[in-house]
């Protein structure tokens, strides 16, 4: 099968390689920069804008399937150009975008669209679906999850493991969450609180607009996702927020001039947010769900705690995001997923197998998830 990879920043790279290693993939990776296509070595490569609807459009129609890995603000234009391409697609951008918008698409063109294929939401919703076919109900879905420097420094007791821009709409981006069975929206940020977690430390959580299709998809009356920082992080980001660094809207300065105050933000910020070359990092997640099986109230949790991987130089985030989108990649390519529109995660963990499946292929890679369960 011949797979295109989109994008070739940190997650993109990893899953190139990761399929790259696959004797009956013939994998093509397509980026602008030039600099991530040379670190890519022996696969084949496209110098391409993918801003560019009809490149994407044209690079798709070339593939039996596209993997979609570009940053946020790219990612619906760059799926709908596939689906308008008529080619399956597994994707992993945070888009804003209401993906399901593209399902009346997918299935005219009579091909899968996996969208969401991350580690959260994603590898979190892959479970959640899997419990919610499995329990007798489900009561209540917290995700936590995080991804970090293992080494932290002031003052941003940060650094962005994946795109800088996508980690800025995790802090701006309005939460939408579920209490009680009805849908409640919040500014992102708010409601912090401690996290242990082992072999890591303290941690500080708070509410981010992550759980996107779930809101859609899941009949669990209670929803959260949080975020996980260092503590300090989150304070500095509101400060800066609530000053207006991170707003869209133009401003005029008194030259003239105009300028987005999240795009200077950006310029600013992003240089000191690089993980440094050699720099190890880690992604923590944390699951907790309740429910009843048997008759009987259950908390199960299920934990995650990934590093960089010491021999490759793959930071946990790549490795976690990719190698759950490129487990996907692999339930397309086995035939094991057919279904025509748009598909979550969560709607995919609701097939058995496919759930069993994604879970092996990470365990096979490192990425393993520590289960605890509690029953009353």
């Amino acid at each position: 099968m011949k797979i295109v990879v989109l994008g070739a920043g940190r997650v993109g790279a990893a899953m190139v390689q990761d399929l790259a290693g696959q004797s009956d993939l013939d994998v093509t990776v397509a980026d602008v920069s030039e600099a991530a296509l040379d670190r890519l070595g022996r696969v084949e490569k496209i110098r391409a804008d993918l801003s560019q609807a009809a490149e994407v459009e044209r690079i798709a129609a070339a593939h039996d399937l596209a993997v979609g890995a570009v940053p946020g603000p790219m990612g619906f234009a760059t799926a709908r150009a596939v689906l308008n391409a008529g080619t399956p697609l597994v994707d992993i951008s945070f888009f804003e975008e209401d993906a399901f918008a593209l399902d009346g698409l997918a299935r005219e063109k009579n091909v899968p669209a996996l969208v969401d294929c991350g580690v959260a939401p994603g590898l979190s919703n892959l479970i959640l679906g899997h419990l919610e076919s499995t329990l007798e109900s489900v009561d209540s879905f917290a995700c936590y999850v995080g991804g970090l420097p293992v080494e932290r420094r002031a003052p941003y007791e940060y650094k962005a493991p994946f795109s800088p821009i996508d980690v800025l709409a995790e802090y701006t981006r309005p939460v939408r969450l579920r209490e009680h069975g009805r849908t409640v929206q919040r500014p992102a940020l708010g409601r912090p609180e401690r996290l242990d977690v082992d072999g890591v430390g303290t941690l500080e959580a708070f509410e981010t607009d992550g759980l996107r299709t779930l809101m859609v998809t899941s009949q669990v009356p209670n929803l959260i996702e949080k975020t996980l920082r260092y503590p300090g992080h989150r304070h500095l980001m509101e400060v800066l927020r609530d000053s207006g660094f991170l707003d869209e809207g133009p401003v005029t300065l008194k030259d003239g001039t105009e300028v987005r105050p999240i795009d200077l933000t950006a310029h600013l910020l992003f240089p000191r947010w690089q993980l440094r070359e050699g720099e190890e990092e880690l992604t923590a997640m944390r699951l907790v769900t309740t429910g009843v099986e048997n008759g009987k109230a259950i908390t199960i949790t299920y934990d995650l705690l990934d590093r960089t991987d010491a021999a490759t130089g793959t930071t946990s985030m790549a490795r976690t995001t990719g190698y759950t989108c490129t487990a996907m990649v692999r339930l397309v390519v086995d035939g094991l997923w057919k279904r025509p529109g748009i598909s979550p995660p969560e709607v995919v963990g609701r097939d058995a197998d496919c759930h069993s499946k994604v879970i092996d292929y990470l365990a096979q890679r490192g990425v393993v998830l520590r289960q605890r369960v509690e029953t009353a």
